[in-house]
């Protein structure tokens, strides 16, 4: 039996990378990470089958405008890491456009080109010079930051197919720092071939040599592990007030504690956590998540293609996104073959979620044949893998849930740091600079 009777534990719940960084950067004794599951990383995990090394949680890659949070990962990474460029195409009508879609207008076709180029020009003037509105959804903001050109063919049907919802019923919060904001100049540079880059603080990233993204928690879990105690296995089952802090249970074993600090998804939290009112449980059933769907792909060929990972918009192909492992790094595949992970977002109870393993892997497989991405028998290993909790969605009313369950989380004396529990879409250094402002600022 696993117990606490000291009440000076601070307790993370959660193992992933946030609940990792936050051990690190406490570097406190007296502080205890529960983790659900047998081993610690979250979304960063990853499996190594027949010499192949996948990150079933999604494609993750080391980017970040935030120096600090970047420079934290690469000193937890040492020498084991990797720099490339990035090299990142969109498949369009079958063919190979780049990425971001609007730096790659002279890809296109002329007329195409001049759709795009045109409805741009249109909608930077009048948004410069004109009734200058303002978007009320991700949808209307795609239409007055790009045009109708680059909104229909490409950002459209591609966010509408990662998503599951309706651009028009998306708020804004998030698309400051996820979405890209291009010039003018680069615009048209695009459109005449002359080159331009978007998302630049993107263009050169980082991975581990080996390992995958993995690498990069263990390394913080061996480093975690000197001086905080992590136990996995740990289900949360309830959260109960006491006198004297809380105790956290997995309904076997009991920890006391004067602090709890949660990176888990707030489902779990709130639904584990004693005395919550209706109102709360009903807001928090009100929050919108997808699900991942990853393929795995071993391949049987030395230099499949040059592509860091693909973006596809057609709605015939069920993935959203597929990338390239091996190109990140030649030690996460057999010598002589390449890799490739194709990611679909999906939510309970639609017609995807419904798919066997096979018939999703098959339509994935047999459209990248079909391309041309990969061609026919040289895949010789897939496996799928299932994500419950990937991409928060934030829909019209996610500030108005997400304010009422912060507010009641402050009250009860929790605090949330992280992706999920602060049910923010964050990428890997955004949680990592989540628990740098959160220690900063907690008096512990």
């Amino acid at each position: 039996m696993l117990s606490s009777e000291d009440n000076d534990t601070i307790a993370i719940l959660g193992g992933g990378l946030t609940g990792l960084t936050l051990a690190d950067l406490l570097n406190s004794k007296d502080a205890l990470i529960l983790e659900k599951e047998d081993e610690c990383g979250g979304l960063c995990r990853s499996v190594l089958k027949n010499g192949y090394t996948f990150d079933p949680g999604g494609s993750h890659i080391i980017f970040s405008k935030d120096i600090g949070a970047l420079e934290f990962m690469k000193n937890a990474l040492g020498d084991n890491v990797c720099l490339r460029r990035r090299n990142t195409k969109i498949l369009y009508n079958g063919k190979l456009v780049k990425y971001p879609f609007e730096n790659g207008l002279s890809d296109l076709p002329k007329l195409e080109n001049f759709e795009c180029l045109l409805g741009f020009l249109k909608a930077y003037i009048e948004h410069n010079y004109g009734a200058q509105l303002t978007p009320d959804s991700f949808k209307a903001w795609m239409y007055c930051t790009f045009g109708p050109g680059i909104t229909e063919k490409y950002l459209l049907p591609y966010n509408t197919k990662i998503w599951k919802l309706d651009p028009g019923q998306m708020d804004l919060s998030w698309v400051d720092d996820r979405a890209p904001h291009p010039s003018l100049q680069d615009i048209i540079k695009a459109s005449l071939g002359l080159g331009s880059e978007g998302y630049v603080h993107q263009l050169q990233f980082y991975y581990p040599r080996e390992g995958g993204i993995q690498a990069l928690v263990r390394s913080l879990e061996k480093k975690a592990r000197r001086q905080t105690k992590i136990v996995n296995g740990f289900k949360i089952t309830s959260i109960k007030k006491t006198n004297a802090g809380w105790l956290v249970s997995d309904g076997s074993d009991n920890i006391r504690c004067r602090e709890i600090i949660s990176t888990i998804p707030l489902f779990d939290l709130i639904y584990a956590l004693e005395g919550v009112p209706g109102y709360v449980k009903d807001t928090v059933d009100c929050l919108r998540y997808n699900s991942l769907i990853t393929v795995m792909m071993g391949i049987d060929s030395p230099d499949l293609n040059d592509l860091s990972w693909l973006y596809i918009p057609d709605g015939a192909c069920l993935s959203h996104r597929v990338s390239f492992p091996s190109n990140y790094s030649d030690k996460v595949a057999p010598s002589g073959k390449s890799s490739a992970l194709a990611e679909i977002t999906c939510r309970e109870g639609d017609h995807i979620s419904y798919l066997t393993d096979e018939e999703i892997i098959q339509n994935i497989t047999g459209y990248l044949q079909k391309n041309k991405i990969i061609s026919k028998g040289d895949i010789e290993y897939t496996e799928l893998k299932r994500t419950k909790y990937a991409y928060v969605v934030n829909d019209l009313n996610y500030k108005k849930n997400v304010n009422i369950l912060r507010d009641y989380l402050k009250m009860t004396g929790i605090h949330i740091v992280g992706r999920f529990s602060e049910w923010e879409y964050y990428n890997m250094d955004t949680c990592i600079r989540s628990a740098m402002d959160f220690v900063s600022k907690w008096d512990v």
